[in-house]
């Protein structure tokens, strides 16, 4: 008996989904297309929601915003959710290794006092911060519009929720339980607190999903970040010999730099689109970067004294620095 092998070619039909075929053409489609292209629903909703009829479930007019193709906004890191969790296990692998760093050499117990006091005031109560952040950006990616936009924000969601969980883990480091007591007895009394928690207060009724967007991840965390964890942490914490809490802090800088590029991009594009989205751009990013940074002064004063306004002056005129490269001027 013989059997005579031989190779066939077979040509596939397409190279990719019909939805993506439409959008980019059929060629080979990137992980990212696959994962965030034109999987937003749109048909088939049969039911307004009985908690507001006048609107659809998924409804792009929510917002005062106006996309003529909400998948315009594109994450530059082209996170999905298999890159996003592998991104983040290699963080968290870093992060644990500070943690058992400062942790087994005991240099939580070589800080000076004025320092760890300074470092507890001004951090353990931003984790009521960061879950606030961690709730608006759950309400954005409920309520927004093209899954390419609300995955990302669900991504900063949780994103927040670690930092949450970082910061309760520097309190109990640095002060046991009492000191994540304080924190939120800080947060619930302190005046110096009050302007920043009514601020997060304020943006959990927010219903303008895109304006919560600019609320919570333009305004206040491209304040917040520069002066707690830049100016306050890896500044003047540091350099009087608190090197330890930045290596507990490391995460957050590390997030911030990377996350600050998607936020731009999305303020870009959404203000390229037309006039009308710039002026509404501008408003509310005037409205909140005022407000946060008001906020903030009193944060770190605690930190940094009488420097605090040249500080937060500086930091704000930085802000505004950002945004005008991304075409909105405040």
């Amino acid at each position: 008996m013989q059997i005579d092998l031989r190779t066939v070619s077979i040509k596939q039909q397409r190279n990719t989904f019909d939805h993506l075929a439409r959008r980019f053409g059929d060629k080979p489609a990137s992980r990212y297309q696959e994962g965030s292209y034109d999987i937003q629903a749109t048909e088939n909703l049969h039911y307004r929601p009985t908690w507001d009829p006048d609107q659809l479930i998924y409804d792009a007019s929510i917002t005062r915003i106006v996309m003529a193709d909400w998948y315009a906004l594109k994450d530059p890191r082209q996170y999905f959710y298999n890159n996003y969790t592998l991104a983040r296990a290699r963080q968290q692998e870093t992060a644990e290794a500070n943690f058992s760093f400062v942790e087994s050499r005991g240099l939580a117990d070589m800080l000076p006092e004025d320092l760890k006091r300074i470092a507890l005031e001004t951090l353990v109560p931003l984790r009521h911060a960061a879950w606030g952040a961690n709730m608006n950006n759950s309400f954005i990616s409920g309520y927004g519009y093209a899954a390419i936009f609300t995955q990302a924000c669900m991504f900063h969601a949780m994103d927040n929720l670690g930092i949450a969980q970082y910061l309760s883990r520097l309190g109990l480091l640095l002060g046991d339980q009492e000191a994540l007591d304080a924190g939120k007895t800080a947060w619930m009394d302190d005046e110096a607190w009050q302007p920043l928690r009514r601020y997060i207060e304020d943006c959990l009724v927010v219903r303008d999903p895109f304006e919560l967007f600019v609320a919570q991840n333009v305004a206040l965390d491209g304040l917040l970040y520069p002066l707690v964890y830049e100016r306050i942490v890896d500044g003047y914490l540091s350099a009087k010999g608190a090197s330890a809490v930045a290596m507990l802090c490391q995460f957050m800088n590390d997030w911030f730099d990377e996350t600050r590029k998607w936020v731009d991009a999305v303020m870009k594009v959404a203000a390229a689109e037309s006039e009308h989205n710039r002026a509404i751009l501008q408003e509310w990013t005037e409205k909140w970067s005022t407000r946060a940074a008001a906020a903030m002064l009193p944060v770190v004063r605690k930190a940094l004294g009488a420097d605090a306004e040249e500080v937060v002056g500086e930091e704000v005129d930085a802000f505004k620095a950002r945004l005008k490269k991304v075409g909105v001027d405040i």
